[in-house]
């Protein structure tokens, strides 16, 4: 009897042990806060080797949390020791280091961290920089995320008006190789094979599960490449349109409330919005891109889904999200508190 009720407690142990692995700790713990807002920032697409001036701006808008979108540094190398030196050279950026030092800091990579410009399954050395990853957004050791295939992982934040869920995906890893466009005014084509994936079966069960399970008041699923503008011809989710409707009727089938997508990669910030059948609120896809350099030279391109202008100067994408009137603001935002576009919608 000894003897079973000491492996009962081992497993209770190991279970818990996981569920502490594959979520980040909560950002308040009940009853420190009553403000029933999170304040959430994120960006994409930073050189470490230009000047990022939006470090103390975000700081100060106060946020709860920095989400990285993707291309968090330029390295574009399969040279591990190269590529350890750029990240190493991101976290001595002084403002960047503030910003760690204050709140948490999450995230996705994109192709130029990933290692192969525009790179999927087909990168040779994804193990080696999926490590180098890690060890830049400080995962321990011993957790989970060290010993399974791919970067995406469940953060979960807790305060007394309610629990956001924030699903980091990783949309590299396992994604097949993009078909090249005849057409030079196009870079690719869309695949439609059977088998053509951009999460993989494994991340896409997961992220089923996630979502299904939900009972979070707010849902946000981190992609670095855009999901809903796909007329473009650059990556984004359209170069897969199986894939598209696939995340389409998980969400509207899942009927988490509050959930939304962030993207970057661009090098432009916009909102893009849909209405899925079935779902009683609109899915927008905030795009927010880049930090240090942008499309400066923007003219116009194709988004049927797309809400207000294109911000084509640098800028950094701010979420408030209210848990007690379920409510949120998501602002294009620039250096000193400019709001260059702003939209809420009610959840």
């Amino acid at each position: 009897m000894t003897r079973f009720l000491s492996f009962f407690l081992c497993i209770i142990a190991l279970v818990a042990c996981k569920s502490k692995q594959e979520s980040t700790p909560s950002s308040e713990s009940p009853g420190e806060n009553s403000n029933p807002t999170f304040r959430i920032a994120f960006g994409s697409c930073n050189k470490q080797d230009m000047d990022n001036p939006f470090w103390d701006d975000i700081l100060d808008l106060d946020p709860q949390l920095w989400i990285w979108g993707g291309d968090n540094i330029y390295a574009d190398t399969d040279d591990m020791e190269l590529l350890k030196s750029m990240y190493d050279k991101q976290n001595k950026v002084e403002g960047y280091a503030l910003l760690k030092s204050k709140i948490p800091v999450i995230g996705t990579w994109d192709d130029h961290d990933y290692g192969l410009n525009d790179g999927g399954e087909e990168f040779t050395m994804k193990d080696g920089s999926q490590e180098q990853f890690l060890d830049f957004m400080e995962v321990a050791p011993e957790n989970g995320r060290r010993t399974r295939k791919g970067i995406y992982a469940l953060h979960t934040y807790t305060i007394p008006a309610g629990k956001v869920k924030v699903m980091v995906l990783d949309t590299r890893y396992f994604r097949s190789r993009l078909e090249k466009d005849p057409n030079p005014e196009r870079r690719y084509l869309p695949n439609t094979k059977d088998d053509a994936t951009i999460l993989g079966e494994v991340q896409w069960k997961w992220l089923q599960n996630e979502l299904q399970s939900s009972d979070a008041d707010f849902n946000l699923i981190v992609t670095s490449i855009q999901f809903l503008s796909r007329e473009h011809g650059f990556e984004g989710w359209g170069n897969f349109p199986k894939e598209v409707e696939r995340m389409n009727q998980l969400i509207s089938n899942s009927k988490s409330k509050g959930v939304m997508i962030l993207s970057g990669d661009r090098h432009i910030s916009e909102f893009s919005k849909t209405q899925l059948e079935g779902m009683s609120y609109p899915l927008i896809d905030f795009t927010s891109s880049g930090l240090t350099h942008s499309y400066s030279n923007f003219e116009s391109e194709p988004n049927r889904f797309r809400v207000g202008p294109v911000t084509s100067v640098p800028s950094f994408g701010l979420i408030e999200l209210n848990l007690e009137t379920h409510e949120a603001k998501l602002k294009i935002m620039g250096e000193n508190g400019l709001v260059h576009q702003e939209i809420k919608q009610q959840y």
